[in-house]
């Protein structure tokens, strides 16, 4: 017998309302008849096995209640699985909600997940690792850490997200050297700083081009060109208040299949990669690619159209 919906709801997200009140979450369901599970989970580590866990228990939908880390890691137990993702947004920027054009209010996003449709989505993969918006190496996992520790301190905002930009990026120490291949094409490169992004939305948020690549298919690299810090931290604060990318600055390239790997001293060692915001350590080489139709997603259902007399047709 099929269970209720699993509600996995990360205690450690943007958004406190909904976490201080789990209860909220529940009564929403109730009014719109439908039964759920609730599990609220402090350790972000966990999420992943914990969907895997409500996967065996024979939930064939589980909500990811909290920011893209948190969907990505219920996206990672349920790609190429036959349950679906339901989706709360609960986080800080809820890019990847966003790009779905999920409401961010609580009453709202659980209607979609008990009314709405699905949709088949792709994925994106680093060494066989899920991500959906971005997949990083160098200095964008310390700035993940740095921001971290100033959210410890002085709670979760967006603020407190590009100061901890500019505060990594001043203590900066040095730049990888790396070879990228993508689709079969090798180049050379210097550099603090590559981004893989795979989600369309977050170029158009940003004002940065790509997003059509990423439409037909690709992945979009960005490789950021050798710099001084007060010239990173000038290029991350233009980024912060989306006016696009510094011309000259970033090297754009974009594929299906993308190959980095690390030269000179540091050639063969375990770099931090940050895949949609969580940071994790892993070896290289860095293999990225796309994989369609892995997961599926509720979405809001189209609004029906009207008659000339505003009626339903």
């Amino acid at each position: 017998m099929e269970k209720d919906i699993c509600v996995i709801v990360n205690a450690g997200s943007g958004q406190k309302d909904a976490k201080s009140n789990p209860d909220n979450i529940v009564k929403a369901f109730e009014a719109l008849g439908t039964n759920c599970t609730l599990k609220l989970i402090e350790n972000g580590a966990q999420i992943e096995s914990l969907s895997r866990s409500a996967l065996n228990e024979g939930f064939k939908t589980i909500v990811a209640g909290g920011g893209d880390g948190t969907i990505c890691a219920v996206a990672s137990a349920l790609s190429d699985s036959d349950a679906t993702m339901g989706i709360l947004p609960l986080g800080t920027f809820n890019y990847y909600a966003r790009s779905l054009n999920l409401p961010m209010e609580l009453d709202a996003a659980v209607k979609v997940i008990v009314e709405g449709k699905t949709q088949a989505m792709r994925i994106a993969t680093v060494n066989d690792k899920v991500f959906l918006n971005n997949a990083s190496l160098g200095a964008y996992p310390a700035i993940l850490e740095t921001r971290e520790d100033i959210y410890k301190r002085w709670g979760r905002s967006r603020v407190a997200a590009y100061w901890a930009v500019v505060k990594t990026l001043f203590r900066l120490r040095s730049s990888m050297r790396l070879r990228i291949t993508v689709d079969g094409q090798a180049q050379l490169f210097r550099t603090p700083l590559v981004f893989v992004v795979n989600n369309a939305y977050q170029l158009t948020h940003l004002s940065v081009e790509g997003a059509d690549r990423i439409e037909d298919g690709e992945l979009v690299t960005f490789v950021a060109a050798d710099s001084s810090r007060l010239e990173l931290i000038r290029m991350a604060l233009v980024i912060a208040l989306r006016q696009g990318l510094p011309k000259g600055r970033f090297e754009v390239m974009s594929g299906s299949d993308i190959l980095i790997e690390s030269l000179g001293r540091r050639a063969g060692r375990p770099h931090k990669v940050a895949r949609d915001g969580e940071r994790q350590r892993l070896a290289g080489p860095y293999r990225f690619k796309v994989k369609n139709s892995a997961l599926t997603v509720l979405i809001p259902s189209p609004e029906p159209e009207k008659s000339e007399r505003g009626e339903p047709a």
